[in-house]
């Protein structure tokens, strides 16, 4: 019996209705394979997590505030669910003990280190209420932690997977748990946490919860994913941003990891290579509507290329200058890129000029001030911040007109078939 893979997102199970929901999509499962559940944290929990790392890490007034609201919130979802009962609740008690025995110790020097220690709280309290819900409810299904399952190594905030170990620690963890349960369980698992060899918790990126699935599925061989979201399925814009966006409903491997390095936001950008690898398929799917077909990405000739648009905000253009006035050469480039390297920032535009390199990065305050600081040893810099990188693929007049609304870029980079404008805003 092979198994698929279900991601649910912070959108999907953000209060107890998102939840119920959740359990009537599991009810659609018909149990001809074995099914993993990989569930983000709730939503707008891990920007709240961020917000408790912060004010512990600098010392602010607010931090008994926040974590009072972070057991409100779950508290709430957990009442509301009809699961205020003394199990679920010291289930609960366990997690915020052990989040605020690390916030009594104090901080360590390295703010990477410590997100992932706190920010993963996140994950696992959705995971222990949902858990606990489902089993409520007749669906029978097993917790596992992640971190135990998902090996990396110390790169914290951004853990580089290692596949051998990994992909032998999903399949004991689970094979084990349907061979000794015979009622075939739904696994529980949470998104974005790791662990290292060391027991030390770790993270696969923000996001990072489409990472997991395929990761999981990878390991497993499955049958397939799907991605539970707030929208139909792959739509070629935001449609927040663009009303007439239009859904996808199939697309190539290839044509998705490129979407998704220039920063669309339906798929994370590490998802897509360990599928491929393996040919498994990637479904997204509405959980409004979870009967509809949605759309799949897999194994496939290109089809029609219609126009889509990627718009980044909260972007910074930075221009890099030799202090001795020299050109821009192989040895330049080397050594700014491993600045980029050893201060992980991800360049998501560059060009080169003779005089100067330039590139359009996140607005990461910490990353980018250690990156200025490195670089200034031996360039000058310049760089505007609040600017918006937009990204159209398979480009054409009409598309550009359309993004352009008469704005100057003050950069602009095109190639056959991508086209990318910085826009001052």
């Amino acid at each position: 019996m092979s198994y698929k893979i279900y991601k649910f997102g912070g959108a999907s199970v953000k209060d107890a209705d998102g939840i119920r929901n959740l359990q009537h999509i599991l009810s659609l499962h018909k149990g001809e394979e074995k099914l993993v559940v990989v569930i983000s944290a709730m939503g707008k929990t891990t920007n709240l997590m961020e917000q408790i790392l912060d004010a512990w890490y600098y010392h602010k007034e607010d931090l008994p505030q926040l974590c009072q609201a972070l057991k409100i919130n779950h508290y709430q979802v957990a009442y509301d669910l009809g699961g205020n009962s003394a199990e679920i609740i010291a289930q609960l008690n366990r997690f915020f003990d052990k989040l605020m025995q690390i916030l009594n110790e104090g901080h360590s020097d390295n703010y990477d280190f410590d997100y992932d220690r706190i920010v993963s709280f996140g994950e696992y309290l959705s995971t222990t209420i949902i858990s606990f819900f489902l089993n409520q409810m007749g669906v029978h299904n097993h917790w596992v932690d992640a971190c135990k399952i998902i090996r990396t190594d110390n790169t914290y905030r951004e853990g580089r997977v290692n596949w051998e170990v990994t992909s032998q620690e999903v399949k004991n963890q689970v094979e084990t748990i349907h061979q000794t349960d015979s009622s075939k369980p739904i696994i529980i698992t949470q998104g974005f946490i790791a662990g290292t060899s060391e027991k030390l918790r770790t993270t696969l990126g923000r996001e990072g919860s489409d990472y997991t699935a395929a990761i999981i599925a990878h390991s497993l061989d499955a049958k397939d994913v799907t991605i539970w979201k707030d929208v139909p399925g792959l739509l070629n814009a935001d449609p927040k941003l663009f009303p007439d966006a239009v859904k996808l409903d199939a697309i190539p491997y290839r044509e998705a990891i490129e979407l998704s390095y220039y920063g669309a936001s339906v798929i994370h950008p590490k998802t897509l290579k360990p599928l491929r690898d393996k040919q498994i398929p990637l479904y997204v799917k509405s959980f409004f509507q979870p009967e509809e077909p949605g759309s799949i990405i897999k194994m496939m000739k290109e089809q029609t290329k219609i126009p889509s648009f990627i718009v980044k905000k909260d972007q910074i253009l930075l221009t890099i200058f030799p202090k001795d006035f020299s050109f821009i050469a192989e040895e330049n480039l080397t050594e700014i890129f491993q600045s980029f390297t050893e201060c992980r920032v991800k360049i998501n535009l560059m060009q080169s000029s003779a005089l100067s390199f330039s590139v359009c990065i996140d607005n990461k305050p910490q990353r980018f001030q250690s990156l200025k600081s490195l670089l200034s040893k031996n360039y000058n810099i310049k760089y505007n911040d609040k600017v918006e990188l937009i990204t159209i693929r398979h480009y054409n007049k009409e598309s550009i007109k359309k993004v352009l609304q008469n704005r100057t870029p003050i950069l602009e980079q095109k190639s056959r078939t991508t086209l990318q404008l910085i826009i001052k805003i």
